[in-house]
């Protein structure tokens, strides 16, 4: 079961990157330059927080699987 859980949790990491980069594109093509400015800098900080929120996630999983491991 923690198996699977870890799986989820992977896909869910690159899930949140990805749509971090999403962002950053939708800003990268953006017609008005002062749209796009704003749009970028946007993009910049989800694509930050969305890596560091799967880094947060992917460190718990693996922590909660250790323990788990650990108690058996």
């Amino acid at each position: 079961m923690v198996g699977m859980l870890q799986i989820l949790t992977y896909m869910l990491a690159v899930y949140m990157v990805l749509k971090g980069v999403e962002i950053f594109q939708i800003g990268l093509v953006s017609n008005r330059e002062s749209v796009r400015k704003a749009a970028m800098f946007i993009g910049i900080i989800a694509l930050i927080a969305s890596i560091g929120c799967a880094f947060i996630f992917v460190t718990w999983q693996e922590e909660m699987a250790m323990r788990t491991a650990g108690s058996l």
